[in-house]
């Protein structure tokens, strides 16, 4: 084992040799998530391997190698447990099982096994808000079945009103978030659509099953969690009302309450930090590398924060959920600056480009030049970088008509709203090549049907291209575990109001500099060297596509000129 290891690093260090970044060897394992680059996976429109249009596991068990290759050190999988499918697997009616749409349990053991032999660690998304009604927990608990009766969100009609729910709360997809079960005689609380009742993190032997669950999976060699919608576990038990926002006049639309009762609620935060000494001493026992636990949750930096007090890791959504293509310079400085002052001693930060439930980032900031600049960024900043199958070769949204649109926040939300809420546009399926559906699947009809621009932007394209956005993405995950971007410290500045530098440091090592032109219309004349501390000539790593420069080209400090729209990377002696 010892002589393989020693000639997989003898042979990534020839490779990185020519890109003249030199490789830190001394890479964690216990804690092998601190630095890394974790690439998730929309299951069903990665790679369909049996023709049905819908992508599956052996479809990405025969992709692992590009997962590889493009730099990751991980791949996350969004569901994959059996699921009547109503909202594409969020709703799970075994947690314990996968779903046949994507294969079975022994499809996925030979995925972690294959993912295993090429260094590749496995994340699975976790569900624990919510189950599917077809799940048997929730058969029995609609029969008052102990100890099952109290493993969901239960109350009597308002003021024991039968056909009135219990209270204003809505769901996230639209309309009241209470259906009547006319087996129990009473209203079953669902924070999404009807078809997935909350399940109740009060009661003890839940949450003993949810427990059991982890360990299941990373008895089976998982080696960490993408958590769901975590700040939504807990709601009040005195099912008070929640206050109009203001924000719309749709009385049926998620944003028209301040959700004070329903999300964020302090006992969250007790059931994360019980996981996480699961996960712990499940590393300590088993004597496994760490297993990293990772928490989406839409919620304030304070808020974010605590989860960190808990020993976990939430995600950081400030590239999708708070600046867009009309922030400035100053706004991202900011944004960051607030996000990585705020992240405690010790812990490490995150940041994510993109993900199943946004528009692309190449739809998001643009296809002309911008769509690079956001895993620019995640890759310079400290931390852990996300980035979503298929933007590292900038693909883009594709639009959906009402009646092609198959997501149920789009469809729940009708004609008039569907394209606020579908996510539909960002999930089509990844572009292989130029073939029959973009490589994806060998049927012309697929789940949902693939962007007409595959023939000319897909992966096996920019393999061949001199310059593409896959080929900057790669200098990118090389660049990410050089010391430098390992260990240096990080500064941020802002040159002439309209471009944005970052700059890491490492004694002993270059620096490595990030340039981002915030200027849609012009080129900048820049003296670099005036703002920071650079010598004279600096030389070109990688850059956006279209920007004009070539790897290893010298430039002058004094006097860089930076495309519009152009980002660049380049390395400085001082």
């Amino acid at each position: 084992m010892w002589c393989v290891h020693l000639l997989s690093v003898c042979l990534l260090a020839r490779v990185v040799k020519s890109c003249e970044v030199q490789i830190d060897e001394t890479r964690q394992d216990i804690h092998w998530w601190k630095t890394s680059v974790i690439y998730q996976i929309y299951p069903r429109s990665f790679k369909d391997s049996n023709g049905d249009g819908i992508g599956d596991l052996n479809g990405i068990t025969s992709k692992l190698e590009h997962i590889k290759d493009a730099g990751a050190d991980a791949l996350w999988l969004s569901p994959i447990y059996k699921s009547p499918q109503k909202d594409f697997g969020y709703d799970i009616s075994d947690f314990r099982d996968i779903d046949p749409t994507y294969g079975t349990l022994a499809d996925f053991d030979r995925l972690v096994a294959k993912a295993k032999s090429l260094k590749l660690k496995v994340l699975l998304d976790f569900v624990p808000n919510h189950s599917s009604d077809d799940h048997e927990w929730f058969k029995k608990s609609e029969q008052r079945i102990d100890p099952y009766t109290n493993y969901y969100v239960w109350a009597d009609g308002k003021n024991n009103n039968p056909s009135v729910p219990p209270n204003n709360w809505l769901s996230n997809f639209g309309g009241s978030a209470w259906k009547w079960s006319e087996t129990r005689k009473q209203y079953y609380y669902h924070a999404f659509v009807d078809r997935q009742p909350d399940l109740n993190y009060r009661d003890e032997k839940l949450r003993q099953e949810m427990e059991d669950i982890l360990t299941f999976w990373m008895k089976r060699g998982v080696d960490g969690f993408r958590v769901d919608a975590i700040n939504q576990m807990f709601e009040t038990t005195d099912l008070k009302d929640e206050p109009i926002s203001g924000k719309t006049d749709d009385p049926n639309d998620y944003d028209y309450l301040i959700h004070n009762q329903t999300r964020d609620l302090n006992e969250t935060y007790d059931v994360v930090g019980s996981w996480q000494k699961l996960i712990d001493n499940h590393v300590r026992n088993y004597r496994t590398d760490g297993k990293l636990m990772i928490l989406e949750a839409y919620t304030t930096i304070p808020r974010s924060m605590m989860y960190y007090d808990v020993g976990s890791n939430p995600f950081n959504f400030m590239f999708v959920a708070t600046l867009n293509n009309q922030s400035t310079p100053e706004h991202f400085k900011k944004t960051i600056d607030t996000w990585l002052n705020a992240v405690p001693e010790g812990k490490v930060s995150n940041w994510v480009s993109g993900n199943h439930d946004n528009h692309r980032v190449a739809t998001r900031f643009g296809e002309n030049g911008r769509a690079d600049q956001i895993p620019m960024l995640c890759s310079m900043l400290p931390g852990i970088m996300v980035v979503y199958n298929g933007d590292e070769i900038g693909m883009v949204d594709r639009d959906f008509s009402f009646e092609e649109t198959v997501d149920p926040a789009g469809c729940n939300a009708g004609e008039e709203k569907y394209e606020d809420k579908s996510r539909d546009p960002e999930r089509t399926p990844y572009q292989w090549d130029s073939t029959t559906s973009a490589g994806f699947s060998s049927s012309p009809i697929t789940w949902l049907p693939v962007h007409q621009n595959y023939v000319t932007l897909n992966l096996a394209a920019q393999k061949n291209a001199q310059n593409s956005h896959y080929k900057v993405f790669q200098a990118l995950t090389k660049l990410k575990k050089t010391p430098v971007l390992l260990k240096g410290k990080t500064e941020l500045f802002i040159i002439n109001n309209q471009v944005l530098a970052v700059v890491r440091r490492l004694k002993g090592e270059k620096s490595v500099v990030l340039l981002i032109n915030f200027n849609n219309d012009q080129a900048l004349t820049l003296d670099v060297k005036a703002h920071i501390n650079l010598s004279d000539n600096v030389t070109v790593y990688t850059s956006s596509v279209e920007s004009g420069f070539k790897v290893n080209d010298n430039l002058d400090a004094n006097n860089l000129v930076l495309p519009k729209r152009a980002s660049l990377i380049i390395f400085s002696d001082i």
